[in-house]
């Protein structure tokens, strides 16, 4: 009894360095991509293949993630408890499990989906794992700006495992992606900055102030609202979604603005919170609005 919880431990620790909560929202994201590629559905078989690969390479930039960030975790009460950081799971161990992760999920991608969608899942995980991680966390304020474009991949994932083409559809929604982490994350180091201080990660509220965090964050929630109606503006989505893209976006603005007001008060979070919302529902009406479209319920 006492190896079964041992081991059911063990598995648990595995899974949570794969950062599963990150990869349901990005998995959400590449099946939003998938959807729109092809009506009504493409073949399950692929979506499945694609989904599986796609979760698989994710997994493994995340495990390489946590063991570049070990020391980092050790000092910020947010991490501490951290399989990598405790020394639950020896480093050494991660990094295999992030090699059999990586691996089965580019051979999954090459031969059971296209290697387009293989090449530009590994390019993703290099962007995450290496470039991101390895080097832009720690050298700039600008870290998540410049490293957003990684995370802001799944949409192009998801359509190109369909279609094994790139196109402007779901790069727009790779735009939309890219221009909500900034203020989506400095939200979150709003709330943490003095963790973020200790750890010595130049986060922007450390480094140019808080009042200048907030500012930055109006400025590009500002930037989304306009980014998110492009989809409709340019005909790959309609109305449905474009009054859903101006409600949520309205919402956002108006916690930005508040956070602006009272930048010290416990509206960093709820905004922060409120992001990851938005995103969701945000792909939702995508979704909402192809569906009415592909069955002919709006012309």
């Amino acid at each position: 009894m006492t190896e079964l919880v041992v081991a059911s431990s063990r598995l648990h620790d595995f899974i949570s360095i794969t950062k599963p909560r990150v990869i349901l929202l990005m998995l959400v994201c590449s099946l939003v991509g998938m959807l729109l590629a092809t009506p009504p559905v493409p073949p399950i078989s692929l979506m499945v293949f694609g989904i599986l690969g796609i979760a698989l390479v994710a997994g493994s930039a995340a495990v390489i993630n946590h063991v570049a960030d070990a020391q980092i975790d050790r000092t910020m009460a947010r991490t501490d408890a951290r399989p990598i950081a405790t020394g639950r799971i020896r480093a050494r161990e991660a990094l295999a499990f992030a090699a059999i992760l990586g691996a089965s999920g580019l051979v999954i991608l090459f031969f059971f989906v296209n290697p387009l969608s293989a090449w530009l899942n590994f390019a993703s995980w290099i962007g995450y794992a290496v470039v991101y991680t390895m080097y832009l966390k720690h050298a700039t304020s600008q870290n998540i700006v410049l490293g957003g474009l990684f995370g802001a991949a799944p949409p192009l994932l998801g359509w190109t495992a369909v279609t094994n083409s790139i196109s402007l559809d779901p790069v727009l929604l790779v735009l939309i992606i890219f221009v909500w982490t900034p203020p989506h994350f400095w939200a979150l180091a709003l709330d943490r900055r003095d963790e973020y201080a200790k750890a010595r990660v130049p986060m922007l509220p450390n480094t140019h102030g808080v009042q200048h965090t907030t500012k930055q964050i109006v400025w590009y929630t500002l930037v989304l609202v306009i980014v998110s109606a492009t989809p409709s503006l340019l005909g790959s989505s309609g109305l449905v979604y474009l009054c859903a893209a101006a409600l949520l976006g309205g919402a956002f603005l108006a916690f930005s603005v508040a956070l602006l007001r009272r930048p010290y008060s416990m509206l960093s979070r709820r905004t922060f919170r409120y992001s990851i919302v938005y995103l969701n529902l945000l792909f939702c009406a995508v979704l909402l609005d192809h569906f009415l479209i592909v069955f002919g319920v709006l012309a």
